[in-house]
């Protein structure tokens, strides 16, 4: 009998394999104990399924190892940042490209350029990074996200989207003078992996123009958000990743870029801007910062594995393959009963650890707990995305208290098999049958910023 459904594959074939390390669960209570319960802090090479991040921990293809071999590694005018810019001009559409070592890199430049001293940067989310740059400039970071993406049972299709009568009332209340811009991630780490919609973009973009406001865009994962516009949207159906991309590029004044995530690399990223005064600010501040401007502190290989990632990426059979790896997981979990945010995200399944673990306050930092225990249950590194990643409010000390208090599983590209993400689905309902056990932590190291990489913790 032939299925009205056929077999699914990935549209690639392995090529070499990394050998995994074979782990007890004694082996795993200490190297947490050593790390302070933090995920973060663990090795690598005790961790079997490595689901902390999908930044620069891709497979790059056979391609963009060639291509590494043509890397022109001259200090000065390198082709290879030639070709690089040539690519993004293609395919994003920007005037001037700048190249940065990674998404931060990019983040520093435009918030030490356009944010000042009591500036507002209203934004779709925040996200860590990003607002931590902001804060160091001189701004505060204002949430205009809509109310969806605070909700992880909400079924809305576009939960990145911008809510355009809050932003308004807050260009009313601050005056559009102190908003140096409007930072549109695309898609929202923070609320899921959700994207935002293009007829929001467009909404954005004539709001903002008719108080004189610029938008730029966090395009690291853009691609994915492209995906979903032509999936999910009406009207966009028939239009290529490629095309959607260009058009919401256009509604920006520029963009920051890890290309660490779509691009299909392990290391690199750039800031595209349209200004052309403000492109040479941005370059002369990259000589102090990054490098010179034709290689931005990345080697002439990095550039050329950045400029195939682009068109790699972009493959339709591509991103249904990426996309497709998130939704398996998290189908099969969400059927399961572990509560997750809805809907899929493209580069993470993301555990609601409110839900799967509400004998917990947030300040026994249940999400953080979660994530130890997925480690030490099936040697699954996660990360926490919840109380201790939104830091403290610089004002008053305090604590932020977001009302998501996530575990993020996310998946590198073209990395793991279906296998691997059985073994995931089946090491998360067996922490879930055993969620009622589970201790809270304590924090006993607080770094000074961006706490979550290095904080230390230790059981209630």
């Amino acid at each position: 009998m032939v299925t009205s459904h056929r077999p699914w594959a990935e549209p690639y074939r392995i090529k070499m394999v990394e050998l995994l390390r074979v782990t007890t669960r004694e082996d795993r209570e200490s190297a947490l104990r050593e790390a302070g319960w933090n995920t973060f802090l663990l090795r690598s090479d005790m961790v079997a399924i490595d689901l902390l991040t999908d930044s620069g921990t891709n497979a790059m293809s056979d391609r963009q190892w060639s291509a590494m071999m043509l890397g022109d590694e001259a200090y000065a005018g390198s082709a290879s940042y030639y070709r690089l810019e040539a690519a993004i001009k293609r395919r994003y559409g920007y005037a001037h490209v700048v190249p940065t070592h990674q998404g931060r890199g990019a983040e520093h430049l435009l918030s030490h350029m356009l944010v000042k001293q009591g500036d507002v940067v209203p934004g779709n989310m925040y996200f860590t990074t990003t607002r931590a740059h902001q804060e160091l400039a001189g701004g505060r970071f204002e949430d205009v996200v809509i109310d969806e993406a605070h909700d992880p049972s909400s079924e809305h299709p576009f939960k990145g989207n911008v809510d355009l009568a809050k932003l308004e009332r807050l260009i009313e209340r601050v005056g559009a003078r102190r908003i140096p811009y409007v930072c549109v991630a695309a898609t929202v780490n923070m609320a899921g992996g959700q994207p935002i919609s293009l007829e929001n973009l467009r909404a954005v973009r004539a709001l903002t123009k008719r108080h004189g406001i610029s938008v730029y865009l966090d395009a690291t994962r853009a691609m994915e958000n492209a995906f979903f516009i032509v999936e999910r949207e009406p009207g966009q159906g028939h239009r290529t990743l490629a095309d959607v991309l260009h058009e919401m590029c256009s509604l920006s004044d520029g963009c920051t870029m890890s290309a660490k995530k779509d691009l299909l690399v392990n290391i690199g990223g750039f800031l595209a801007l349209n200004d052309a005064t403000l492109a040479d600010e941005a370059r002369n501040l990259g000589v102090l910062f990054e490098g010179l401007h034709t290689y931005g502190g990345l080697a002439g290989r990095d550039l050329e594995a950045m400029a195939v990632g682009i068109e790699e990426a972009l493959d339709p059979a591509h991103m249904r393959a990426r996309i497709g790896q998130v939704r398996y997981v998290a189908d099969a979990l969400a059927a399961s009963g572990v509560p997750i945010v809805k809907p899929t995200g493209g580069h993470a399944v993301f555990l609601d650890a409110r839900a799967f673990l509400p004998h917990l306050s947030q300040d026994a930092f249940p999400a953080q707990a979660l994530a130890a225990e997925l480690y030490l249950e099936g040697s699954v590194r996660s990360m926490e995305r919840g109380i201790v990643s939104a830091g403290r409010d610089p004002d008053s000390g305090e604590h932020r208290r977001p009302r998501l208090e996530l575990v993020r599983l996310t998946f590198p590209r073209r990395v793991y098999t279906q296998a691997h993400c059985d073994v995931v689905v089946d090491t998360v309902q067996r922490v879930l049958a055993r969620a009622p056990q589970i201790r809270g932590l304590r924090m006993v190291h607080e770094p000074r910023h961006l706490r979550f990489f290095q904080a230390r913790f230790a059981p209630l």
